[in-house]
């Protein structure tokens, strides 16, 4: 086979790639060797901004396989069809940390699935935790730099983290998942996914639901105790990465059953807790998972920066029969998440190939920006309506419309029956067994007695409180027992 050519990036053949053109022998580099210039100035420019949350990621390309029928609650084209296959990718992410951080932390996990449906691309961006740390957007900055690295020390510090916990008794049922035996999954295949948020379906005849989404690994659940995290991270730092690659690799392909919790939409109002509230979960019992279908992988990226540390996420991404619901933290999202991407990649990141539609075209007026590759022909108008038959709205909403009301103000939620903070906590750490227990307040008690100030450990020892009197017992007297160690 002939060798292909070396060419600089105007493709003009490289004639020497070993030795920089100079002034005699041994003289001063000379200005115009073009090549060394050129191949400097590009290495300097081969990074983009990381990602300020979910830096660090890993992902596989695969499939989504109906496998029940779920049209009597949306009207969604790729949910249509018992055996219908949709292309997906799904980026797997460590939260806080930097694009260098390990994987093999107490983080919550992002877990983000992109469907390349013949209606476009939909994008279901959620966490292996099926509720967070807050319920307002406005407080996402100031809780990121609270769990990101000091400023001053360059590390996370235990009196910023549970500081800002301690003024948000919101944050008390996340923490308990959090510091509890699924806070450091074994490896990404080993454990679930959750949308977290509400969503809205929207059936063919108009009917709306809100829906939770609920990805259960069917590899098992596995985690790892703290000791055995730093072990691991110690050896590997990127162990979640290597073992996702290695097992699609071996052809051992992970997989996950979807189901669906549906509420009817008249539902919501008369509901005993906030069900638009992130920081809750809806109990089985009032409303029972529902199979939808199978999430499978079975393809690694070519190049993780072009597939992975490029691929592009948004809540706003919806199909026609589902959109979004009156979740405070969706709707921010819906904002935020597009925003990054066009900071991180440019205007005209949706033509990348890992983010652009697979399944249909994208057809819109969008034009230049920078790394702009579709701007049409001398035929092609940039406006709308025009007469040259260029494209025209569809005329048919993607989901039912949500009722407002009200004065427009800076408003706090209307409160339900069981709208506090910390029963759902309480009823998790019920849930557990005596052994998780103990876990849980041996995690809570590590991090929460490195905290210098004692009203800042006094105000989080009362949420447990709150949440369970044995619960917040424990922990107290564990706090107390490491701190006069």
């Amino acid at each position: 086979m002939t060798q292909r050519v070396l060419t600089t990036e105007s493709g003009a053949p490289v004639a020497d790639n070993q030795n920089s053109a100079t002034a005699g022998a041994g003289g001063p580099l000379l200005l115009q060797d073009q090549h060394l210039l050129e191949k400097l100035a590009r290495f300097n420019r081969e990074r983009i901004p990381e990602r300020v949350v979910h830096a660090r990621g890993s992902g596989a390309y695969g499939y989504f396989e109906v496998t029940d029928d779920v049209t009597g609650f949306t009207s969604a084209d790729f949910l249509a069809q018992v055996g219908r296959r949709t292309e997906t990718f799904l980026r797997f992410s460590t939260v806080a940390d930097s694009l260098g951080g390990a994987d093999a932390v107490r983080d919550p996990r992002g877990f983000a699935v992109k469907f390349y449906t013949t209606d476009g691309n939909y994008d279901l961006v959620g966490n292996n935790t099926p509720v967070f740390f807050i319920k307002d957007p406005l407080k996402f900055p100031d809780f990121i730099h609270s769990q990101k690295r000091d400023p001053f020390t360059g590390r996370q510090e235990p009196d910023n983290v549970w500081d800002f916990w301690a003024h948000s008794p919101e944050a008390t049922h996340q923490v308990t998942w959090l510091m509890g035996d699924r806070g450091i999954p074994a490896s990404y295949r080993h454990m679930n996914g959750y949308g977290s948020h509400t969503y809205q379906w929207t059936n063919a005849e108009g009917a709306a639901f809100f829906v939770k989404y609920h990805f259960r690994t069917n590899q098992g659940v596995r985690c790892l105790s703290s000791d055995q995290a730093a072990e691991l991270a110690g050896r590997d730092a990127g162990s979640h990465q290597t073992d996702l690659l290695q097992a699609i690799e071996r052809g051992v392909n992970p997989s996950w059953t979807l189901h669906v919790q549906v509420m009817p939409a008249a539902d919501a109002a008369a509901y005993r807790f906030n069900p638009f509230d992130l920081t809750k979960v809806w109990p089985h019992s009032d409303y029972p998972l529902r199979r939808v279908g199978r999430l499978v992988l079975d393809r690694n990226p070519d190049n993780v920066f072009a597939e992975v540390e490029q691929a592009a996420f948004s809540p706003n991404n919806f199909v026609p029969g589902i959109g979004p619901s009156p979740d405070k933290m969706l709707q921010g999202r819906l904002f935020a998440y597009a925003d990054a991407h066009r900071y991180r990649l440019g205007v005209n990141h949706t033509l990348l190939p890992v983010n652009a539609p697979r399944a249909t075209a994208a057809v819109n007026y969008g034009r230049d920006g920078l790394m702009a590759t579709r701007n049409g022909s001398r035929h092609d108008k940039n406006y709308e309506p025009n007469s040259y038959d260029g494209p025209a709205q569809s005329g048919a909403a993607h989901s039912a419309p949500l009722a407002v009301h009200g004065w427009t103000g800076t408003h706090e939620a209307p409160a339900h029956t069981k709208d506090d903070d910390f029963f759902q906590a309480g009823e998790l750490y019920r849930l557990m067994s005596e052994e998780e227990r103990s876990r849980l307040v041996a995690n809570i008690a590590g991090g929460l007695s490195q905290v210098t100030r004692d009203d800042v450990i006094e105000k989080n020892i009362a949420h447990f409180h709150a949440a369970d009197t044995a619960y917040g017992t424990r922990v107290e007297a564990a706090v107390r027992a490491l701190r006069e160690d």
